[in-house]
């Protein structure tokens, strides 16, 4: 088999697993699930195949074939194999490997089993159809396709309301900047003639000028997809509700594939983006992370914490991409994909074994009961709060190093961020997995299958290692060509304290801030402390900042009015005056025509006397 070959292969695969199962295996349980899970373990494998024996800088980085051509559109099909994107293909199929694995043991007793791996198959395929495509429409073609393949996942028990209404939320939310991305891509294409990412770059690096006055109002356009992707402020009110899915979909949109597509996206097409967008993406990022981190202090739904903690997260990596540091961003992608699947999948193994109970004031001492969800749980919640040298402290410092050289104001935000992350976090493992038991559930819970435990302990290991094992050199040697990257593990696990000391020495130092607020407050609490000391606030987080109900009373309102003209518009003078009207005259005129030829003598006379009649009214009223 021909190298070049093996990146259709993983593309497709999991599409014709998708198929298959679709249309001849529904009712097969075992067959479906084992179609699913090898066409992206399989993937795995190859993918790691095709880096051994062609690195990380294959001598061919594109191939594509001419799709069709409409007058000066030009649209190919084709993959984008470098670093980049051999690097998200790696975590995609990678984690998702082990998501899938996971789902066979958790979703084992659901009745629609084989439903639910097509889906997954069919997600997987989408995302790996963004990740190495090699221009815009073959992207923003694979980004709807994730939309449509995520509103199967999020609103697969459709029974629920909740879970109905989830799925058209994060779908409708998504189209508003998706409406804004495909704005953005035109303006891209009528100003450069060309969607191909390396033509695009390659002709920018000549004349930067060529965007001209439209330069940052397309880039921002283009922002607008990953604003609903990566659910930053003010698209990110779907996030949170997509938790009504089952729990290896939330592990699934959550870690290293959907909500990371905006990154990633924002990365391969950083060479648009002039410093007036980046400014406004710094922002918005730090603000999104800001934001989700304080409505997860108040939250009491396990799956909740962990997405707004998500939220929180990337938030951060947009953040690195509007301060000019997109490897910084990436990095952390890579390691979030670790920490935060091993987190969510640990949640799914808490809330299976609790009989589907969500809520962590009904849990408790669980270490006990679930000794390997519990430790493997403590490192994932110990790399998202940034311990040394565990991944998530070399990512999230490279974020807050790069805030540091550049917003001093988004450098405070961040490190504000790092400490309420500590805290909610380890608030969440003290009231659930330590202290007394909270309810009977706990009395029955107990450990969860190998098909369960052993993708988190996998997880783990990666969600340790992760920070060290070249990624960040990876990135940096594609995005950020020139400058220093730590080569070797010792100048690794030192490179932040010599780079950016105050911002090492910072986010260890929110570590211990908010690991201490945590313990003080919740380690012995049976219930919830904060509400009594800062009363209303606490309700403001608990109740996220009312966006839902703000969005409710204004957008929804304006649209639902809106919408209301339009349809009085549409049905009366459209639908009544105009079509019905003008057919109702035609009709008329068509009669009275008839009526003249009809063939009837009785006809003719009455208008032969109605005509006479008419004659001697105009000569005798003369």
């Amino acid at each position: 088999m021909h190298l070049q070959t093996l990146p259709w292969i993983i593309l497709f695969l999991p599409l014709l697993a998708a198929v298959v199962i679709t249309l001849f295996t529904q009712r097969d349980r075992k067959t479906s699930a084992t179609l699913s899970i090898s066409a992206i373990v399989i993937g795995f494998v190859l993918t790691v195949i095709f880096i051994k024996a062609n690195s990380f800088n294959p001598e061919v980085k594109e191939v594509s074939l001419n799709w069709l051509d409409i007058g000066p559109l030009q649209a190919e099909f084709g993959l984008r194999l470098d670093a980049l994107s051999l690097m998200m293909l790696l975590v995609v199929t990678g984690v998702g490997s082990a998501i899938h694995i996971y789902s066979w043991g958790y979703m084992h007793e659901d009745r629609c089993f084989s439903r639910f791996f097509a889906s997954l198959s069919l997600f997987t395929f989408s995302m790996l159809g963004i990740v190495m495509a090699n221009n815009f429409l073959q992207m923003f073609i694979s980004w709807e396709l994730v939309g449509v393949s995520s509103y199967l996942l999020i609103g697969f028990w459709y029974e629920k309301a909740s879970a109905a209404d989830a799925a058209k939320k994060a779908f409708i939310t998504n189209r508003l900047g998706d409406f804004g991305f495909m704005l953005g891509i035109l303006i891209v294409w009528a100003a450069l003639g060309s969607l191909n990412f390396g033509k695009l770059e390659a002709g920018l690096a000549d004349n930067p000028a060529a965007l001209g006055s439209l330069a940052t109002l397309g880039g921002l356009l283009v922002f607008c997809g990953a604003m609903g992707k990566s659910a930053q402020f003010p698209l990110h009110v779907w996030l949170p509700d997509a938790m009504e899915g089952p729990t290896p979909v939330s592990a699934l949109i959550h870690a290293a594939t959907m909500v990371a597509a905006g990154v990633y996206m924002l990365s391969r097409t950083f060479f648009i983006y002039t410093p007036e967008a980046l400014q406004v993406i710094a922002w918005i990022g730090g603000c999104t992370a800001l934001l989700a981190a304080l409505v997860a202090v108040q939250q009491n739904d396990i799956k909740r914490i962990l997405a707004y903690s998500t939220l929180s997260q990337l938030g951060y990596m947009v953040m690195a991409v509007g301060l000019a540091a997109p490897e910084a961003g990436m990095f952390h992608l890579t390691t979030h994909a670790f920490f935060k699947a091993l987190l969510f999948l640990g949640a799914g193994s808490v809330i299976h074994a609790m009989h589907h109970e969500q809520d962590i004031w009904r849990m408790g001492g669980l270490c006990k009961k679930m000794p390997v969800t519990y430790w493997t749980f403590m490192v994932g919640t110990m790399a998202l709060a940034g311990v040394w040298p565990l991944s998530g402290f070399f990512s999230k410092d490279a974020i807050l190093a790069a805030a540091w050289h550049h917003s001093m104001p988004l450098f405070i935000i961040g490190v504000g961020v790092a400490a309420l992350t500590t805290f909610y976090m380890f608030r969440l493992v003290f009231v659930a997995f330590l202290g007394g038991e909270r309810s009977h559930e706990v009395g029955h819970a107990h450990e969860s299958p190998w098909v369960m435990t052993w993708p988190l302990r996998i997880l783990a290991v990666f969600s340790i290692v992760g920070g060290v094992i070249g990624v960040e050199a990876l990135f940096g040697g594609m995005l950020h060509p020139g400058g220093e990257h730590p080569h070797g593990l010792a100048a690794q696990l030192v490179y932040p304290f010599k780079h950016a000391p105050v911002a090492a020495l910072s986010g260890l130092a929110a570590f211990g801030i908010g690991l201490f607020a945590a313990w003080t407050l919740y380690a012995r609490a049976k219930e919830d402390p904060l509400p009594a000391r800062i009363g209303t606030l606490s309700r403001w987080m608990r109740d996220r900042f009312y966006f839902d109900e703000l969005y409710e009373a204004t957008v929804i309102k304006v649209h639902d009015a809106t919408a209301a003209v339009v349809d009085w518009f549409d049905r009366w003078l459209i639908g009544f005056a105009a079509v019905r009207g003008s057919a109702g005259a035609t009709s008329l005129f068509g009669n009275v025509l008839r009526f003249i030829q009809s063939g009837s003598l009785q006809a003719y006379a009455f208008l032969l006397v109605l005509g006479v009649a008419v004659i001697l009214f105009f000569v005798l009223g003369r």
